[in-house]
């Protein structure tokens, strides 16, 4: 395993950690989804440089561009709930509430 490898499974792996085991702020989940999102663009872009073709370049900007919607989107979360519920405290969200 090539340390480039080795740096992007350790991004996500932590990534994932955090998201598994810190859950108290929505804004902490997010930033290790963002993490995650980007380990993963690291890994399609060494990807398609290590194949040499230009038929796979695309995915990682479209991936990228996925991964900016998916921050917005939470970001408008993040100030929804912070405006409703006062925090974005995670244990202060009610799923069955409205």
């Amino acid at each position: 395993m090539t340390p480039a490898h080795f740096a992007f499974s350790l991004t996500f792996l932590l990534g994932s950690m955090g998201l598994a085991f810190h859950r108290t702020h929505l804004l902490s989940a997010l930033l290790c989804l963002e993490t995650m999102m980007l380990s993963l663009f690291i890994a399609l872009s060494l990807w398609t440089l290590e194949l040499g073709s230009t038929n796979y370049s695309a995915a990682p900007m479209l991936l990228i561009a996925f991964s900016a919607c998916e921050a917005a989107a939470g970001l408008a979360l993040l100030v929804a709930t912070t405006r409703t519920h006062g925090s974005d405290r995670l244990q202060t969200l009610n799923l069955l509430q409205c």
